[in-house]
């Protein structure tokens, strides 16, 4: 996460209070959720397992509404819940296991009581810092002496991590803990234990800066209502005699039909913190149509299938549909209907039908020694893209937009047909990863060969920056979908002018005992790894 990300989630940090006696902690989540809280803590000293269902329903709700899930102490309770990250204290495991368990995004919080705990104490693996008691507290019966406004300044003017304040803290004493430097306020009784707790909640809410929400979304869980809403904004259906609504709908003759599938699965295509729901919905039709473009086909219908976990709300089913319907619009086609499921992760399952030409079709297999191998566009950026989110740097902004928003090449498809040039393919693998594709699949050696590649600037600076060569993030990166073409040379002349931005990455020989030249240590790009 962004450090002024993450500053702006630590603001209203409300933790949930196991023992208050009139409010129980969903309650008190969902009030403090309404009263603009930025980050929830689920702390149960007394957690056992008939407790898990009520710290998922806690998780679902924080999902649902865009906001951090925490797990106090308990790193393995935090990994089955998929949390957002875990506080720890000083007895508690160290971080560093914390981080080994729940992976580099992970959010970890410390516990830090003095200034001298803090300068004994490994932050190497931590986000953040949560200092206390800042004043005498009732709700943690072994809290340690207060520190005061005076020891919150000094943890925080110590620190390179923000620091959190935490202890004691109500609406009389909150605006003191920012002036001492607090990147945000940690509240816990005085919400589940106040008098009207929403009430105070809005109060502590206002101190913060934090708005309140007009609406608390809450989980799916009408998988028929949800379909009925969702084919009520398709797009207008063309090509169907028969729309969804039935058992299955009716096409409208279809020559040559080219069919495909492809699938989007959140935590290896995409992660929900770097993507808006729209932008999910947009990229995974662009990515479905992609080999339908590299087919020479015109998309006519798509079915999308939806694998939904508890802790999506309507609402952002709702978005992730609006970008679906936003890319079938752009492209002309159909929604023909698709499928609702529960499931652990979001998931996107797409099928796609398009209209192929009756003269070519493009194959793998055409590729002959003597070709030369070309591309339609830039490569590596959408890889840099990725991996700028994966580092947190927000320094490449348009190389993040290449990897959230690639686009179906139908344009220089159709210069490609009309050239009768019939050995194609979209590059989802990385150039060096689909180049063996095609070197396998027709019996021959591809060289790889950059030299006339005019690198993309800020490619060549995120290189720079990271210690790489442009030449390498654009033959092992992946998820550009640029169309990778073989031709003979004096065809790619006649039509070059007509395919701007293209270049040619590599020259076709008869095979040598391997099916690939590129320059050593490059991977193609891999969708099953983790992001």
């Amino acid at each position: 996460m962004l450090r002024e990300n993450l500053n702006k989630a630590l603001r209203f940090y409300f933790i949930t209070d196991d023992a208050a006696p009139r409010l129980n902690p969903v309650e008190q989540v969902k009030i403090a959720i309404m009263a603009g809280a930025t980050i929830i803590q689920y702390r149960n000293k007394a957690f056992s397992i008939r407790f898990y269902e009520e710290a998922a329903e806690i998780r679902n709700i924080c999902r649902c509404n865009n906001i951090p899930f925490i797990v106090n102490d308990n790193i393995l309770l935090a990994r089955s819940l998929m949390a957002d990250g875990v506080h720890i204290g000083q007895d508690d495991e160290p971080a560093a296991l914390a981080r080994k368990i729940l992976g580099r995004h992970a959010l970890i919080g410390i516990s830090v009581s003095s200034l001298d705990e803090l300068s004994k104490t490994d932050l190497s693996e931590c986000d953040y810092i949560g200092a206390g008691p800042v004043f005498e507290t009732g709700t943690k019966a072994d809290a340690k002496k207060a520190m005061g406004p005076e020891g919150l300044e000094s943890c925080a003017m110590n620190s390179h991590l923000p620091v959190v304040a935490i202890g004691g803290i109500d609406p009389s004493n909150a605006r003191t803990c920012f002036s001492r430097k607090a990147a945000g306020i940690a509240v816990i009784s005085s919400i589940s234990r106040a008098e009207d707790p929403l009430s105070s909640a809005l109060s502590l809410g206002e101190l913060c800066s934090c708005p309140p929400r007009s609406l608390l979304h809450l989980p799916w869980n009408d998988e028929f209502g949800l379909i009925e809403k969702l084919m009520k904004s398709a797009p207008a259906p063309l090509n169907l005699i028969v729309p969804p609504g039935d058992d299955a709908c009716l096409l409208a003759p279809i020559s040559n039909p080219v069919i495909t599938t492809d699938a989007q699965k959140e935590g290896v295509h995409f992660r929900s913190e770097w993507q808006t729901p729209r932008e999910i919905g947009i990229k995974a039709v662009e990515v479905t149509f992609s080999d339908l473009a590299a087919s020479f086909a015109i998309p006519v219908v798509l079915f999308v299938n939806l694998c939904l976990p508890p802790y999506i709300s309507e609402s952002t089913i709702e978005e992730i549909y609006g970008g679906i319907r936003e890319a079938l619009i752009k492209h002309e086609c159909s929604l023909g209907g698709g499928n609702i499921s529960a499931g652990r992760e979001l998931s996107l399952d797409l099928f796609a039908i398009g209209r192929g030409r009756t003269d070519i079709f493009p194959k793998r297999s055409n590729a002959k020694a003597g070709y030369g191998l070309y591309c339609t566009g830039p490569l590596g950026l959408a890889r840099a893209g990725l991996e700028s989110l994966m580092n947190n740097d927000a320094s490449f902004p348009d190389l993040v937009s290449k990897f959230k928003f690639p686009e179906a090449r139908f344009d220089v498809a159709q210069i490609l047909a009309e050239a009768g040039i019939d050995c194609v393919m979209d590059i989802s693998d990385g150039l060096a990863g689909d180049t063996g594709h095609i070197a396998k699949a027709s019996g021959i050696t591809i060289e790889l060969d950059l030299s006339s590649c005019q690198f993309d600037p800020d490619l060549v600076a995120f290189s720079e920056k990271y210690g790489k060569t442009p030449e390498e993030t654009a033959l092992s990166g992946g998820e550009d979908y640029e169309l990778l073409f073989a031709c003979h040379p004096d065809i790619y002349n006649k039509i070059s002018n007509l395919l701007k931005g293209s270049f040619q990455a590599g020259r076709c020989i008869p095979y040598t005992g391997k099916h690939i030249i590129s320059p050593p240590g490059i991977e193609s790009f891999q969708h099953g790894k983790k992001s």
